[in-house]
């Protein structure tokens, strides 16, 4: 389950947090993993009050997307935290942690979430890479795009060899833990969505009985 959203910020709202993120105060990314070798980037400083106001902002937009609510199911997840990425820097094969130890309550990282920022013809390299079987998939989007995929994925941020990489990142705890039921779930809503009156009123409530009762089996396994 890869799903990527054109257009979840607007180019006022993109504008706007880059001029807080220019004001900011960053850190050494690994000062909230300091054993992780893979990792060679910079992160807004949590006490910094621009931290809460981005973070702020870009939740609103997602809590207002019809194809996050829809696909990631979300239940909690993790405030969205501002990485920039100069030459030289990136972040080296890894799976996302299972538990993200955020108050008042730990999240459960079923869903990674990357909201691009700076424009790519901006920078160089800094490209998002999941590697699925033999395969990879690569993202660089657009500002105010995002990507949402599983947290159990291997993947990468290629090193940033001009310009930078200005990049927002979450984790998300979905109501359906598995991804694979999750993304059944979504389908069958856009297939109600899209078909659902194109069939006789009896099959469109037959397939609702089957998503809600779905949703009801899997919720919470």
């Amino acid at each position: 389950m890869f799903r990527i959203v054109e257009d979840l910020l607007s180019p006022d709202q993109v504008a706007h947090i880059l001029r807080l993120a220019d004001q900011a105060n960053f850190a050494d990314g690994r000062a909230s993993n300091p054993h992780n070798k893979a990792k060679n980037n910079l992160q807004i400083d949590f006490s910094d009050p621009r931290f809460q106001e981005t973070s702020r902002i870009m939740n609103e937009a997602l809590s207002q997307n019809r194809v996050f609510n829809d696909a990631v199911l979300p239940a909690r997840m993790t405030p969205l935290m501002i990485s920039r990425y100069k030459p030289g820097m990136n972040y080296g094969v890894h799976s996302d942690a299972a538990i993200i130890p955020v108050r008042p309550v730990p999240v459960r990282s079923d869903v990674s979430c990357t909201i691009f920022l700076a424009d790519p013809s901006t920078y160089e390299g800094g490209e998002l890479v999941a590697h699925v079987g033999d395969g990879e998939i690569t993202v660089k989007g657009k500002p105010g795009s995002a990507v949402f995929y599983p947290s159990t994925t291997y993947h990468e941020v290629k090193p940033v060899t001009k310009g930078e990489r200005i990049v927002a990142i979450a984790f998300i705890e979905s109501l359906i833990k598995d991804a694979e039921k999750r993304n059944l779930l979504y389908e069958l809503g856009e297939l109600i969505a899209e078909e659902g009156f194109n069939v006789s009123w009896e099959n469109r409530t037959r397939m609702e009985f089957l998503k809600n009762n779905l949703r009801r089996m899997w919720d919470g396994e």
